[in-house]
């Protein structure tokens, strides 16, 4: 810094010690010697450089960060080599296997409900579908990538804080799920009508109650399932982003779609006579539930600034996730079987993807600032380095690329099996045509996961809150379309899936 006299002279200088706002509360932002020197030749060429002198230094805003930056980043490189790659695939692994387990429930239960009258006459509830499991995925990942991180800097150490991280957080969901819903449903109903060139009002009125009462009820019971997991695995030393990322992003498909069978055929039958209870389910949502959830948000820290900045991602992902609804709705009456597999690709990919980023981003956190990059990482690789070996999160992506492998054709025979009542009727070209679309959804994923993740903390966007959105979406969209073409080239040369009728 420069003291100034009364007249404008320089009358000495000092180096302060400038301190940022992290999670030591140490870190120093190094004001360089030679900057000193640099003053000290201004004052013996007098009085007229004072100018000079005071932009030298204003320039020690750009000064990087040095000795205890480089301290915080070797902390946080030991902190991930310390877990070794069986820990990780241990920890990942059994959440992956029980998520994966959901997906297959989930695909039952769609290749079940496609049989349902109102399904078969309101067919916007199938561009719906993706779109509304997409929605939940994605609010209980952020809330559960939102959480680990918080687990992993140790600010999970004080029950009062807790409490607000809670109430905050699923606070927010509510919010962002009652607005979305409505969004997705009516993006639903467009698209529907679009296809089919007209629209029914009374139809509409059933896709968007079904959409917020779904989406509302499915992720307020699932969040609390994700924050005991949260809270017990920091307790017991476990890294959360192994665990909670892949339970939220497919335990709950199987719940969202049985929730949304049965609100959809429970008020397809009052459609036509009791029309005014859906106004009411609707009033009460947008005029009574969701001013309250906003109100709570607005004067919780943790999440206030969720409610300004959090729309983009997950909006942009609802549109997303509603393109694969498309590719949905038009393969289900084409190709048998396609309704069964459709969520297990798309809720594996999510899963995997999931947990990558979530990673990432505790990695980013723990190790560097918003709008820099640590030394140990970068931005711009090959798809080779961030997948393989290059950058230090290439290991976890090996080792969810190695799991991807028998966990989907176990997945794809445990589905076959069940649909067909314990006979299985998948062939060999169909498993390895089935297998190659699959990696190749993973391996998309994880590369877009690494570009997205770094490029967002370069510009100083929390990945936690708006990566994961654009992840599953993109999952979604890229399964559904990859299986289709699986199912298109198949069916062309004669080795279409035939399942016992």
């Amino acid at each position: 810094m420069v003291a100034f006299s009364e007249n404008n002279n320089v009358i000495g200088t000092y180096v302060p010690e400038i301190y940022v706002a992290t999670p030591d509360n140490k870190i120093k932002v190094a004001t360089v010697l030679d900057i000193s020197k640099k003053i000290e030749t201004n004052q013996k060429k007098g009085p007229g450089n004072i100018d000079e002198s005071r932009s030298i230094a204003d320039s020690i805003e750009s000064v990087e960060t040095t000795d205890s930056m480089d301290k915080y980043n070797v902390n946080a490189n030991a902190k991930n080599k310390r877990e070794r790659w069986f820990h990780t695939t241990l920890q990942v692994s059994v959440p992956f296997f029980i998520a994966g387990m959901g997906t297959i429930g989930a695909g039952l239960v769609l290749g079940i409900i496609e049989e349902y009258e109102v399904f078969m006459n309101i067919r916007a509830l199938y561009v719906l579908v993706p779109a509304l499991l997409g929605l939940k995925g994605n609010l209980d990942m952020c809330l559960a990538s939102r959480l680990s991180t918080q687990a992993n800097l140790g600010n999970m150490n004080h029950r009062r804080e807790v409490f607000k991280m809670v109430l905050g957080n699923i606070s927010i969901v509510q919010v962002q799920a009652i607005v979305a819903a409505c969004v997705v449903s009516l993006y639903a109903v467009a698209m529907s009508a679009i296809l089919s060139e007209h629209i029914v009002f009374k139809s509409a009125i059933l896709v968007i109650t079904c959409s917020i009462l779904t989406a509302t009820s499915t992720c307020f019971v699932l969040d609390f399932v994700l924050i005991a997991v949260i809270f017990c695995t920091h307790k017991i030393k476990m890294n959360p982003d192994n665990l909670a990322t892949p339970l939220a992003a497919s335990i709950g498909d199987v719940v969202s779609l049985s929730i949304l069978s049965i609100c959809a055929t429970s008020l397809y039958v009052i459609l036509d006579t009791y029309t005014w209870v859906f106004y009411i389910i609707i009033a009460s949502y947008l005029f009574i539930l969701l001013p309250m959830w906003i109100i709570i948000v607005l004067k919780n820290k943790y999440t206030k600034s969720v409610l300004k900045n959090g729309w983009i991602p997950v909006l942009s992902a609802l549109f997303i996730s509603g393109l694969g609804g498309l590719v949905l709705d038009n393969a289900v009456g084409t190709y048998e079987g396609y309704s069964i597999f459709q969520p297990v690709i798309n809720g594996v990919g999510g899963n995997l993807v999931s947990v990558q980023a979530s990673r990432i981003s505790t990695m980013l956190h723990q190790s560097s600032l918003p709008g820099i990059l640590p030394p140990h990482t970068k931005l711009w690789v090959a798809p080779w380095s961030a997948l393989f070996k290059g950058v230090i999160s290439a290991k976890t992506a090996r080792i969810l690329i190695a799991m991807a492998v028998p966990g989907q054709l176990m997945f794809l025979f445990i589905a076959d099996a069940i649909y067909n009542g314990g006979v299985s009727t998948v062939t060999p070209l169909f498993a390895v045509t089935y297998l190659i679309v699959c990696l190749l959804q993973v391996m998309i994923l994880l590369y877009t996961a690494h570009l997205l993740i770094h490029k967002m903390w370069k510009m100083k966007i929390d990945p936690d809150n708006s990566a994961i959105p654009y992840l599953t979406a993109l999952g979604d969209l890229f399964g559904s379309t990859l299986l289709l073409m699986a199912f298109v080239f198949l069916t062309s040369i004669g080795q279409e899936y035939q399942p016992i009728k």
